[in-house]
């Protein structure tokens, strides 16, 4: 009995070695490394929330020593009288960074889909780079301090930044179509956990000599990458045909074939069919990647509300508003909470914390494999979700130990960095390349922009919300909150659980009755 073509699993990677040239491995480094320098430079400020916290509070002193006049000149940058409050100021600038880079990120994804891709993610990285370093070197080479420019500054730079994400999701999603998406993108959404570690490297080797010189450290690499994606970065495989003379059997006017795409300019059957699309595939169901549209006649980019009305774009950025927000707590106060917590040193505790982020970069390419095997997402992030509480209950109850802590938080990074990974890359490259939009495939940064965007607004309120329950009620009150943000996730995306797992067992009957 002849299975129906939808039914019929291929390898998800026969097409990926075939067409994989050297033209896609330079846009997969390129977009890997440039948002991890962006990660890198966030990275650094949580970093160093220790020694800026000690920075604008005036230390202990004992009582009979002479109080040195002016005090204006002397204690200018003692912005906050405790630490305390110098704390919840932190969390307040993590709030307006994030806040202002969701709305970019609305905006990002729209300017991403009718301006040239290059541009704006190099524009965005020197930009963003320069800010930076007025943030935290030129302010402190000054010693001019003011909490309205601090502020002024991040709200900047979080608009800045937001013109990362949607970018390089955009170009990997021109370049590298849906068969073997979920392993690709995994493992290219590792990027954000890279530029974690490399950031949090940076910054312990260069912080002995004041925080400072990890924000110029940052900065300056920042700006150098940017530099060569502006000269180095082919957006889609149509600029070959522009900037490169591609080998004879290719099409000038197309360029390269989309990775995943067979010869013939089909790709992998049921690969290529949309993550939310329910209706069989035909065998030869043509791939819809933007180098198959006519070059004279470009695809009309869609409209905001249109892509929100897309199939299942409302509920994944719902749920990942919630995924993102623990996510990116540990992103912000990971390092903080060692040391707060254990009283263990800064730099030791900016070196523990990369563990997390090993975890997720683990996490986010099995499970990107895992669910490319099954063809299905969202089952994948429910399992993946259930064991993360698990994790959380027992990372919040991690004793005093090192290594038993780093075990810990790299398993809970395995089971929350790895989700948050696919959904803001595989599952947003899937969502916006859907049937709907075929003949519109410049809907990939605005879907991109969504989710994202929305994630971060979750997350920009729960960096105001971290700082607020901790000082009120303690971590232990923190960690709950995470829990129940986890628990939030699963049940958003609960609809799309139970549609796909019917779908899994629909087809198991089907291969059942065929053999």
């Amino acid at each position: 009995m002849a299975l129906p073509g939808s039914l019929r699993r291929q390898p998800a990677d026969r097409g990926l070695v075939s067409h994989c040239t050297h033209h896609h491995i330079v846009v997969f480094l390129l977009t890997f490394f440039s948002y991890s320098l962006l990660h890198a430079s966030r990275k650094t400020f949580s970093n160093v929330k220790v020694s800026i916290s000690s920075q604008w509070t005036p230390s202990c002193q004992n009582s009979t020593a002479t109080e040195l006049r002016p005090y204006e000149l002397w204690y200018s940058s003692h912005l906050f009288p405790n630490a305390e409050e110098a704390t919840l100021f932190l969390g307040t600038l993590d709030t307006i960074f994030l806040f202002s880079y969701a709305m970019g990120l609305f905006v990002s994804g729209i300017v991403g889909d009718r301006l040239n891709l290059r541009w704006v993610l190099s524009f965005g990285m020197c930009s963003s780079a320069l800010v930076v370093f007025f943030f935290g070197t030129l302010t402190e080479w000054l010693h001019f301090y003011n909490k309205w420019f601090y502020c002024c500054l991040w709200v900047v730079n979080g608009l800045l930044q937001s013109t990362g994400w949607p970018c390089v999701v955009a170009v990997m999603g021109n370049w590298f179509g849906k068969a073997g998406r979920g392993f690709v993108f995994g493992l290219w959404s590792a990027c954000a956990s890279v530029g974690n570690i490399l950031g949090a490297f940076l910054a312990s080797c260069v912080l002995k000599y004041g925080y400072e010189y990890a924000f110029l450290v940052t900065a300056s690499v920042q700006f150098a990458g940017g530099v060569v994606v502006f000269f180095g970065l082919l957006t889609s495989p149509k600029e070959v045909g522009r900037r490169d003379q591609p080998p004879p059997h290719y099409n000038l006017l197309s360029g390269l074939p989309e990775l995943g795409a067979d010869e013939d300019g089909s790709v992998e059957e049921d690969a290529n069919r949309p993550l939310m699309d329910d209706d069989d595939a035909d065998d030869d169901d043509r791939n819809y990647s933007s180098q198959e549209s006519d070059t004279v006649n470009q695809p009309k980019a869609i409209g905001f509300f249109q892509a929100c009305c897309l199939p299942g774009v409302v509920l994944y950025s719902l749920a990942y508003a919630c995924l993102k927000l623990v996510n990116y707590s540990f992103f912000f106060w990971l390092p903080f909470y060692l040391s707060n917590n254990f009283g263990w040193k800064e730099a030791e505790a900016d070196q523990l914390s990369i563990w997390y982020d090993v975890g997720g970069i683990i996490g986010g390419t099995i499970q990107g494999l895992i669910s490319d095997v099954l063809q299905k997402r969202a089952p994948v992030l429910a399992i993946s979700l259930l064991f993360a509480v698990g994790s959380l209950f027992g990372y919040s109850r991690s004793p005093n130990s090192k290594p038993i802590n780093a075990v810990i938080m790299a398993i809970t990074g395995f089971f929350i960095g790895g989700p948050s990974n696919m959904i803001s890359s595989a599952i947003s490259a899937d969502l916006g390349r859907q049937d709907l939009v075929r003949g519109s495939s410049e809907a990939l940064a605005t879907v991109t922009g969504i989710v994202d965007g929305t994630g971060s607004i979750g997350a920009a309120v729960g960096q105001y919300l971290v700082s607020l329950i901790q000082e009120n009620l303690g971590w232990m009150w923190v960690f709950y909150f995470f829990i129940l943000m986890t628990s939030s996730t699963i049940l958003f995306i609960s609809p799309l659980i139970v549609r796909e797992v019917r779908l899994l067992l629909h087809e198991r009957h089907l291969r059942v009755l065929a053999e």
